[in-house]
């Protein structure tokens, strides 16, 4: 029992402190076996427990460290203000009904989303899909440089190129130095480990003693272990988010920096991501500014609440475009609001389902929901990159692809070495999902993500005809082909399935 310590010299210690020893360690076992379930998905409890028996030394202070994907008490308080000042204001704005002529399900789906924290859903939505890389970066410049009030930024991750992120760096000082209140957010470990992050964060430092109060940034969940505020170190905002003066606004799925991730090792191989994004004016707006100002509020303590240009009336009474519910989700939500409704549509599916993501590392409940759907008939499309940009997560979800494809479920790998970054789900040709949100249990547990549900077909059909092209250059995996990979791929699968669960 004993054995992690072993060579250490416990042999020479007096007999009493070797049972002291001995009887401890079976004492941490035994407690943690009450402990580590609660609130847990059976897996990922059993994940821990068998690291702990097996390798306690290490897994248990991993454990202390990871092992809860709560936020600290300070940010639970402030979320809880948060959601529940949300739900105060917007307690009018019951407009589910807006959903007729659709599928009924789709208005239990909205009122799903409602008694979870997200927004009601509203038409009066206009928005543009963007494919192509270099689209959101011209927009942001052509924009930041045309705001009048406010600028509000949120990525996960933010670089300092010349080429991509410089311009749009330089437009957000622009904007401050004629009176444009800019307020910047971005996750510290998500961009700390971009290549030049400390000459980055040099310039928004300058910038911000230049040009004082209208130019603001601060980091988002920032590492610091030596602090007395210390949070889980896996716990990310990974949310994708601009509004400007609050007349429009973007999301999606990429980050503020060039194609590369200024990674010499990517542009040697010519890896480039794939991204999709969208802009919107309408009501939507309104709700990606709320998010903005709920994670700023997180943050720093205060309260944009008055600050933020929302006109309510107006957004009741949009017409017409795209009727959209804004959902945003996270460790601040107690109920995996994104797992639900992918799990309620998917569910509800009598046609077609598309789901694009780079990755998929499902629990059990969306694993049974996809693969459910193909067995009943519906046909389910899944695309994957063919090479993951991280390994481990590699090597997990491939533990999954047969299940998927015994179940029925043609799966779809993008070409190496570019990576499929866009995520998004298509339901019945009639409504999409799509947002920062990956299909895996990061996602669901432990990322602050924000996701946007479309009913509109005009906006599936363009989403579909996106899919279709990323298809031309993707290949289908054959269910016997891949059952006969090499035994170490096979190995390496099963034995990273495992630490996907330790969450």
């Amino acid at each position: 029992m004993l054995w992690p310590l072993s060579g250490l010299g416990l042999e020479s210690l007096p007999q009493w402190i070797f049972l002291l020893i001995l009887v401890f360690e079976m004492g941490v076992r035994l407690l943690v076996i009450g402990i580590i379930p609660e609130n847990r998905r059976p897996n990922t409890a059993m994940a821990w427990l068998l690291a702990i028996f097996f390798i306690p030394v290490i897994a248990l202070p991993l454990f202390f460290m990871l092992g809860s994907h709560k936020l600290s008490r300070r940010r639970q308080e402030r979320q809880r203000r948060i959601n529940e000042s949300l739900l105060e204001a917007t307690r009018h704005l019951d407009l589910v009904d807006q959903l007729r002529g659709h599928d009924e399900q789709l208005g239990d789906t909205a009122a799903l989303n409602r008694n979870l924290g997200a927004f009601p859903i509203q038409e009066g939505n206009q928005i543009r899909l963007m494919t192509e890389y270099r689209e959101p970066f011209d927009w942001l410049v052509e924009r930041i440089d045309a705001a009048e009030e406010y600028v509000h930024m949120l990525f996960y991750i933010i670089g300092n190129d010349d080429e991509y992120v410089g311009p749009v760096l330089e437009a957000m000082e622009r904007a401050a130095a004629r009176g444009v209140k800019v307020r910047l957010l971005y996750d510290h470990l998500g961009t700390f480990r971009v290549r030049g992050y400390q000459r980055l964060r040099r310039r928004l430092t300058r910038v911000s003693r230049e040009l004082g109060e209208t130019f603001e940034w601060h980091r988002v969940l920032p590492i610091r272990p030596f602090r007395r505020r210390f949070s889980r170190l896996d716990l990310r905002n990974h949310r994708k988010i601009v509004v400007i003066d609050g007349e429009t606004a973007l999301t999606g799925s990429t980050n503020l920096i060039e194609p590369h991730y200024q990674r010499d090792s990517a542009r040697r191989i010519g890896r480039r991501w794939v991204e999709l994004n969208l802009v919107v004016t309408g009501p939507t707006v309104t709700g990606l500014d709320i998010v903005f100002a709920s994670d700023w509020y997180a943050e720093t303590g205060e309260d944009l609440g008055e600050k933020l240009l929302v006109d309510m009336e107006a957004d009741e009474a949009a017409e017409g475009g795209s009727l959209v519910q804004v959902v945003p989700s996270g460790p601040g939500f107690p109920d995996e609001n994104n797992l639900r409704l992918f799990n309620d549509l998917i569910y509800q599916a009598t046609d077609r389902i598309i789901i694009c993501t780079p990755y998929l590392v499902p629990d059990d409940s969306l694993l049974y929901a996809v693969t459910t759907a193909a067995r009943r008939g519906v046909e389910v499309q899944v695309m994957v990159s063919e090479k993951a940009d991280q390994f481990t997560v590699q090597h997990a979800q491939q533990s999954y692809y047969s299940a998927l494809l015994e179940s029925g479920v043609r799966l779809f790998r993008y070409p190496a070495p570019e990576v499929m970054h866009a995520k998004f789900m298509v339901v019945d040709d009639e409504v999409v999902v799509l947002g920062s949100s990956n299909m895996d249990m990061r996602s669901f547990s432990l990322n602050l993500e924000v996701t946007l549900m479309i009913v509109d077909e005009d906006k599936v059909g363009e989403i579909t005809e996106i899919y279709s092209r990323y298809m031309q250059g993707a290949s289908e995996l054959d269910c016997e082909a891949w059952k006969r990979r090499p035994w170490r791929v096979r190995y390496l699968d099963n034995v990273f399935r495992l630490t996907s669960a330790l969450q």
